[in-house]
């Protein structure tokens, strides 16, 4: 039985070469799948290995399920790590790889927790394990492969299974998909979701792929520059970033600055240099404010629409993405010697095919009061 445990770090520094991380407190709850999110260089897998205890701490400590592990020996804090590069023995096979870390000649005998108070010889102990964990990542078939033998989904379902199979308290996942081709990866996410719904083993997991963090985490954390700087579901992350750090990174490509008012009526608007959007924020005074390129309609007509924002514009640009494109539209502004503002919006490859977009066109950008974010 795989054992979760309540990951608590407070004030967490660590200093590498010239690589700083700093005061990093984050509690990641018992069985919970947290993706900690940010861009190469950001300091993820520093963080990660501090955690395993492979990188001393310059100050802070770490807790599992209350015990302070901060100056544990590596092997004595139950943690599985798999590292991008899988990080396999080339000269075992892979049923020697899975079972390394159960092997322990101090022990000829195991608890069976099949059946409590029996004890098991520790090869039969072992071999049972392993069969269990292959069959759970169907990897049976593998058994007696060496590593160079394998493509890279294969080493990777054999990496995590090695990890998982000495029932760590926490599972730490260092860029786990990045290195596999598109159809893989989306096999092994889909296989991580399973298999976490299965065991509930408590997993850090970074990475700097967005698809990846929402489609697996419970929670998501930021990580810049050797800080995290917002943690929350991630559609507060995606749709609610705190600073125009965090909104840049997770990819929203409109972020304005202006005054933010609400009317006698307590609606909200901002305002700035001759443009006006409502938005159903409270906040008032000077702010920043962001709208993500899918929440903005096209249309080459007004639009007979609820949502209170509704401008006319023209197309400056279209970046083809192949399924999908960002297109540049630039707003007028209301004043005679006001700026103009562009807005980059998101749309699929059909949608545009039928719009039959080019520059210089002109078309109706529509987006509602809620799509506006203010921070």
């Amino acid at each position: 039985m795989i054992q979760s445990a309540h990951l608590l770090i407070r004030d967490l520094s660590v200093k590498l070469n010239d690589f700083i991380l700093s005061d990093i407190n984050l509690e990641v709850q018992k069985g919970e799948y947290f993706v900690l999110l940010g861009p190469t260089g950001a300091g993820k897998t520093v963080f990660l290995e501090s955690i395993a205890g492979i990188i001393p701490l310059r100050s802070g400590t770490i807790h599992l399920n209350g015990d302070d592990i901060t100056n544990s020996d590596l092997e004595l804090r139950k943690v599985g790590f798999v590292y991008q590069d899988y990080a396999l023995f080339p000269h075992l096979t892979v049923e020697e790889n899975i079972a390394f870390g159960l092997k322990n000649t101090g022990r000829s005998f195991r608890e069976d927790r099949l059946s409590p108070g029996k004890k098991t010889p520790q090869k039969l102990y072992i071999q049972n394990k392993v069969e269990e964990i292959c069959s759970l990542f169907r990897i049976t078939h593998l058994l007696h492969r060496k590593p160079d033998t394998l493509s890279g989904g294969e080493k990777q379902r054999v990496a995590i299974a090695r990890a998982l199979i000495i029932q760590p308290r926490v599972l730490l996942l260092d860029e786990p998909l990045s290195s596999l081709d598109p159809e893989t990866r989306e096999s092994i996410q889909y296989e991580l979701r399973l298999i976490h719904k299965n065991l509930g083993t408590t997993t850090l997991h970074i990475t700097h792929e967005f698809e990846v963090a929402v489609a697996l985490a419970d929670r998501i954390g930021v990580m810049i520059d050797g800080k995290i700087i917002q943690i929350g579901t991630p559609r507060e992350i995606f749709r609610q970033p705190h600073n125009e750090l965090v909104a840049r990174f997770v990819g929203v490509r409109n972020i304005f600055r202006g005054q933010h008012i609400l009317d006698e009526d307590d609606c909200g608007y901002l305002k700035l240099n001759g443009f006006e959007f409502a938005s159903i924020s409270k906040l008032e005074g000077d702010v920043r404010a962001s709208i993500r390129p899918e929440d903005i309609l096209l249309s080459k007509q007004p639009l007979h629409s609820s949502a209170r924002n509704n401008f006319k514009g023209k197309v400056i640009h279209i970046s083809d993405r192949g399924t999908f494109s960002y297109v540049t539209v630039q707003l007028p502004s209301s004043k005679k010697d006001g700026e103009t503002l562009d807005l980059v919006v998101l749309i699929t490859q059909s949608s545009a095919e039928e719009l039959s977009l080019v520059p210089e066109m002109d078309v109706q950008v529509v987006f509602k009061a809620s799509a506006l974010h203010i921070f």
